[in-house]
Order: C-alpha cells, then sequence, then structure tokens
C-alpha cells in the first residue's frame, strides 16, 4: 500500500486525542569528518500512540539527541492512524510490506502477549494491541519494519467496513 493511500488522522482529530506517549526505536549517529575533526548528527525513530486503537511513527534528525528526539515525536503527531481490533486482538491475518521488509501480523487468543521483535512489539503496543503473533521477513532495518508495521495495521479492516464495501447488509447470526 502506498504511503498516499493512508487514512492519516487531521491535526484536529489528532489534538482531541490529548496525552500520546511515545517509545524510542533507535537513534543513529552519523559523522562528518571536516577539517577540525569530526561533527556527528543524530537521526532519531521513535513510534508514538494513545495505546487505545492509534498509532504513528516519526523521524527526526538535529545535531543533538534530545531535540532530534523531540522532531520524532512532533513528525509522529502527523502520521496518526486508527488501527481497529476485536477486543484485545486483530480483526483478521494481514502481511505489511516497505522496501524489503514484511511483516505479517496474525491475531491470537487472548493472553497470549505480543509475540514480535522489539521494533514491531513497540508499534503494536503503542496501538493497544495485546494479543498477537508476528513475523517479520527480509529485511530487519529498524525504520522499514516499523512502516510496515504501520503499512499492515492501515489495511485492517473490520467487518461492518468490509460488509459497506461489498454492499451487504450486516446479518445477525443470533436472529
Amino acid at each position: 500500500m502506498a504511503k498516499e493511500q493512508y487514512q492519516f488522522l487531521d491535526r484536529a482529530e489528532a489534538e482531541r486525542l490529548g496525552e500520546l506517549k511515545e517509545a524510542r526505536i533507535s537513534v543513529n549517529r552519523s559523522a562528518k569528518v571536516v577539517k577540525g575533526g569530526r561533527r556527528f548528527s543524530f537521526s532519531s525513530l521513535t513510534v508514538v500512540g494513545n495505546q487505545d486503537g492509534v498509532v504513528g511513527y516519526g523521524f527526526g534528525k538535529a545535531k543533538e539527541i534530545p531535540m532530534a528526539m523531540q522532531k520524532a515525536f512532533k513528525d509522529g503527531r502527523k502520521h496518526l492512524i486508527r488501527v481497529p481490533r476485536i477486543g484485545t486482538t486483530l480483526p483478521h491475518e494481514v502481511e505489511g510490506h516497505f522496501c524489503a521488509s514484511k511483516v505479517r501480523l496474525i491475531p491470537a487468543s487472548p493472553g497470549t502477549g505480543i509475540i514480535a521483535g522489539g521494533t514491531v512489539r513497540a508499534v503494536l503496543e503503542m496501538a493497544g494491541v495485546k494479543d498477537v503473533l508476528t513475523k517479520a521477513y527480509g529485511s530487519t532495518n529498524p525504520i522499514n519494519l516499523v512502516k510496515a508495521t504501520i503499512d499492515g495495521l492501515a489495511q485492517l479492516k473490520t467487518e461492518e467496513e468490509l460488509a459497506d464495501l461489498r454492499g451487504l447488509e450486516k446479518t445477525d447470526a443470533s436472529a
């Protein structure tokens, strides 16, 4: 799924969410060699969410770590998506792709927990998913894994949304 197709929350909706938590995924240091020695700059990747169905990611660069973290958090507030959930898990199995990274997200029964690596785990925790199985294929670059996980979460649809897309009326199984 291309980035343009994501349904990011608009600014007003993001403001109504109130307090968002953040999880730092990685901080990279890069050096530029100049006449007087090395000049360091830092890039930071963070995941932002309210742990109740809203999650996003941000990337920031600066000369100092705190500034890079601040920029990443601010960027994360611009890239928020809603994640549909059924109880504490996902509505269906899904696969997210980004570049050479692929992440498979599989719903799990209550009490399973988040079975995932550190990068994917942080995204799912911020989204408020508590029971899920995951597997990452291909590149394990943290930036690509975060984007692949967000891609997978953006593809999730509830039963009602699928019925609307197909033009069906939702029938009550208990009737």
